[in-house]
């Protein structure tokens, strides 16, 4: 049996894909560790009740932010395994492209909640928004997947409709801001 303690990391270091060790302060941890919380955040949506199709969709997102994990956690970037796709963007863009039909289109700004669910996957929604602004600021200084910044930026746009989606099948009015 493996402990899930190491001590490795007592020191503040941790390891990388490749072997290679660094501070937990990193700007490459806080990104992957961001998109840990924002994978964690759409557990709590799913803990709920969901319509099939779309505790279907976040849970392929679930697995697919693990992907996206590992990809920032492997600076070594001829490595090709485990790696954010155009693919795995593409399929954002065409949940997003199929679920907008369910909904009338927006010409506001629409504040964050209704359904409790839907307020959970709004939360997931500035996450994402978090973790990109974190894979944003770890591209400005080292390499990595374009790719992943794209899938992060997609994925916010998709949790933005999918809370709406979820609010009108509830029958719950987007609440326009009010300057």
């Amino acid at each position: 049996m493996v402990k899930i303690y190491t001590k490795t990391g007592d020191d503040g270091s941790t390891g990388l894909i490749g072997g290679n060790r660094v501070r937990k302060s990193s700007p490459r941890i806080i990104a992957y560790g961001t998109v840990d919380e924002l994978n964690s955040s759409l557990g709590i949506a799913l803990s709920l009740k969901l319509d099939v199709d779309i505790a279907d969709l976040l849970t392929k997102i679930q697995n697919d932010l693990f992907v996206v994990g590992a990809d920032l956690a492997n600076p070594d970037l001829k490595n090709i395994s485990n790696r954010v796709t155009d693919d795995m963007v593409e399929f954002l863009e065409s949940n997003i492209d199929e679920l907008e039909k369910e909904l009338s289109p927006i010409s506001y700004f629409i504040l964050p909640g209704g359904d409790q669910i839907a307020s959970q996957v709004h939360m997931a929604r500035a996450i994402s928004r978090r973790a990109e602004t974190s894979i944003v600021y770890l591209a400005e200084i080292e390499e990595i997947n374009k790719t992943c910044k794209i899938y992060i930026n997609r994925l916010a746009d998709l949790l933005f409709v999918i809370a709406r989606v979820i609010n009108k099948r509830k029958m719950i009015k987007d609440i326009a801001w009010k300057k």
